[in-house]
């Protein structure tokens, strides 16, 4: 490395080692957390890292405590070779998703192992008694994961709604009535803490597709959300993007109205999209059609099973509608994958329909599947987020 003559201290030519030691230790910590156990020859091959700034940072971030010594690998030629691994309790992570009915949340260590994990019925009325909720929530966890809140490194709540960091402010919050207010936005930081991070639900699910699910095979992908709400995840050169406002995947509001079950009423507070394919619109279609005992889309779609020509149709114009908004982000990003999520888009039956409209309307076919993650998918998501950044922060910090 060149030195710098005559640099000022705490200048640049002091500032370039530390940078260097903090790059490495990054680098080293991404392995192990990836491979380990893992030994420092094994570190040195797969980081180009000569042996000697291997065993340096590695002894940084054993006195920093995020590595431990974990056992030895015998059996081999020449020496007992000591393997290193994340050291789990260095730090923790929560993961809370809010829903209009549940409250659901875990708690992960840095390894990634979930400790606890709850998910509990929503009574709030408003939005200072959700956020109470959420943070008894939390309480409950952390006695289940056997630590205090106070050793939380980091707190990722997905929430419905577009976060806009330019403006510090929470919009489109949909059916979460008084959630968007600047003072639930102020509460959620008090009661939580500095490393609050919020993250639309969807784009949540789609980094637990990423991590957990379909979307770990491919750079870019679409995650679709089709339920209580409508939403996309979107993915592209292995990066969620949320665009300059945070609307990107805000497919709700594509203008979008011609299905029997749209409500005018309803477009103008959620977008012409949702109001046309949403849960609550298949139920509109369904009681319009005249289809007995539709009181939700789950009663709509097993009518359709079991052979009611009536929901049938109401399922087949579903389908239909998905296909050409799915069409139009096929036409805008061209991704690898579209994963279909949420209660109507892992309907039994629901994928082969959509694929089968998809068929007759996109210029080209990707992959379509339907996520086969469960409801727990946004904390999943919130968890594998909370990681990425709390890895960052503790490492920033015993750089410094």
């Amino acid at each position: 490395m060149t030195v710098i003559a005559g640099g000022v201290a705490g200048g640049a030519a002091a500032a370039r080692p530390q940078l260097i030691r903090e790059i490495n230790e990054q680098v080293l910590l991404d392995h192990i957390r990836r491979s380990g156990p893992i030994s420092r020859t094994e570190l040195a091959g797969l980081t180009g890292l000569s042996k000697p700034t291997v065993s340096a940072a590695l002894s940084s971030l054993e006195r920093t405590g995020l590595v431990h010594v974990t056992g030895q690998r015998t059996g081999v030629p020449g020496p007992a070779a000591s393997l290193y691994e994340v050291r789990p309790e260095a730090g923790f992570v929560l993961g809370l998703d809010v829903g209009r009915e549940y409250l659901r949340g875990g708690i992960a260590d840095l390894a990634g192992t979930v400790r606890s994990r709850l998910s509990v019925r929503t009574k709030a009325g408003d939005a200072m008694a959700r956020i109470q909720e959420l943070v008894d929530l939390t309480a409950t966890l952390a006695a289940e994961a056997g630590i205090e809140v106070t050793q939380l490194t980091q707190t990722v709540l997905g929430s419905p709604g577009v976060y806009d960091p330019r403006l510090d402010a929470l919009t489109l919050t949909g059916r979460l009535s008084g959630w968007d207010s600047p003072a639930t936005l102020a509460a959620l930081r008090e009661r939580f803490g500095p490393t609050l991070m919020i993250e639309n639900d969807v784009d949540a699910a789609a980094i637990a597709e990423r991590a957990h699910g379909h979307g770990r095979d491919v750079d870019s992908f679409a995650f679709v959300s089709v339920g209580t709400g409508i939403g996309m995840g979107l993915v592209l050169d292995g990066k969620l993007r949320h665009g300059s406002h945070g609307v990107a995947g805000e497919i709700g509001y594509l203008p979008f109205t011609e299905g029997s079950g749209s409500d005018p009423r309803d477009a103008r507070k959620r977008g012409g999209f949702d109001a046309s394919a949403s849960a609550a619109a298949v139920v509109r279609a369904a009681r319009r059609a005249g289809v007995r005992g539709a009181s939700t889309a789950e009663k709509v779609f097993a009518a359709a099973v079991r052979g009611d020509p009536l929901a049938a149709a109401v399922v087949a114009e579903e389908a239909l509608l998905v296909a050409k908004a799915v069409c139009t982000v096929i036409t805008v990003v061209d991704p690898d994958l579209v994963v279909l999520g949420g209660g109507i888009g892992q309907a039994p039956g629901f994928l082969e329909a959509v694929t089968k409209q998809l068929r007759q309307l996109a210029p080209v076919m990707p992959e379509v599947k339907a996520s086969v993650l469960g409801t727990e998918t946004v904390v999943a998501g919130c968890l594998a987020a909370g990681l990425d950044r709390a890895w960052k922060t503790l490492v920033g910090n015993s750089a410094g």
